[in-house]
């Protein structure tokens, strides 16, 4: 077949892949000359950790699994199995992970309460004060700000892929794409990954669409100096993953600035050495256009705590848009809105971990 991916982003970039492995022509329309969105504004974290369990834990450890595959076929998207620690300074915290580790369903998520010591064993550069940690095996990271020209690349010489930038779509028929220049593409299946981007097309394609968006805020520093062996959260992303109970936490309040800007320390290291810390979350639009610093100051201090050591000095802050569904039983939003046109987007935070699995379940719905 020949197939048309309108969106540059991770999850059309996934779609492609699993198109072409299929033996499929593609044709991936992006309106800029390269992803800027969500895709590349992440941690970089597949997360198996905080996923609810059902239908977000299977996709997740489904796509873990293709993460690992594909990081062996393509090493330039940088994918380490390197698992995470969420760290815990309170009694109260302890109780959160403990009910987590005896779970039914913990082994199959890799998790196991470990203390002080052994948090030290696991990852030496967290050398501050903390009564143990949440560690998840299975919890991994790819290199997003290169992952996708990866991708990319390693498609191009099967001569079944062709990646149009700098183009924007302005119709969508049965069987056919036009985008800006005015370059009409046949298709018989085409795939909208927009995104965050809902207002347009797709607006125009499918009125009511069950998604929302979200803003947050991230940062980079300069290189650590030694490695952080694995991914690093706190005890507040108890209260935001669905994985957890976080009633114990209910007598923790959240200090004023991450309970305003509902926070939570994440923290990767790149593979150049420097760390990627975040987030915070906003839902009402209009979101701002400018950055506030309160919550750089937060993470900073969080982040140093943990680390027993000053954190190096922030070289990069941005923000991002994500698109989230609101079913909470979906891990994304698809649906055909035209004959042989299908929307597909909102896995929310979940779309680097989950991109792979989701464009697989695409690509089996679709009989590619």
């Amino acid at each position: 077949m020949r197939i048309v991916i309108v969106g540059g982003g991770v999850l059309g970039t996934m779609h492609a892949w699993h198109a072409v492995r299929r033996g499929h022509e593609v044709v991936q329309l992006e309106r800029e000359a390269e992803a800027r969105g969500a895709s590349v504004r992440n941690f970089g974290l597949v997360w198996v950790s905080g996923r609810a369990g059902g239908a977000e834990l299977a996709t997740a450890q489904r796509a873990r699994t293709l993460w690992e595959q594909i990081g062996a076929e393509v090493p330039g998207v940088g994918f380490r199995a390197n698992g995470s620690l969420t760290l815990i300074r309170t009694e109260a915290e302890w109780a959160v992970a403990a009910a987590a580790a005896a779970a039914p369903d913990a082994a199959g998520r890799g998790w196991r309460l470990v203390e002080a010591r052994e948090v030290q064993l696991l990852n030496p550069a967290l050398r501050g004060d903390f009564l143990g940690a949440l560690h998840c095996a299975r919890d991994g990271a790819v290199e997003s700000r290169v992952a996708l020209p990866a991708l990319r690349a390693a498609l191009a010489p099967t001569g079944r892929y062709t990646w149009l930038p700098g183009r924007e779509v302005r119709a969508v028929a049965e069987g056919s794409v036009r985008d800006d220049t005015g370059a009409v593409h046949g298709a018989d299946h085409v795939v909208l990954a927009t995104g965050a981007a809902l207002g347009g097309l797709v607006r125009e394609l499918a009125a009511a669409v069950p998604v929302r968006r979200v803003w947050l805020q991230m940062a980079q520093t300069a290189p650590l100096g030694e490695p952080l062996t694995t991914s690093v959260a706190d005890a507040d992303s108890f209260r935001y993953y669905p994985a957890y109970d976080p009633a114990p936490l209910a007598a923790q309040p959240q200090p004023p600035v991450a309970a305003e800007h509902k926070m939570q320390l994440l923290m990767v290291q790149r593979l150049d050495g420097g760390l990627t810390i975040g987030d915070t979350h906003a839902y009402a639009e209009p979101f701002p256009f400018d950055e506030v610093e309160a919550p750089y100051d937060h993470l900073t201090e969080v982040a140093s705590a943990l680390l027993g050591r000053a954190l190096p000095r922030i070289e990069r802050r941005w923000n991002g848009v994500y698109a989230q569904c609101l079913d909470p039983a979906a891990v994304a939003f698809r649906s055909a809105v035209a004959p042989g046109v299908w929307l597909v987007t909102g896995p929310g935070g979940r779309g680097m971990t989950c991109s792979p699995a989701i464009a697989e379940q695409t690509a089996e719905e679709l009989s590619w």
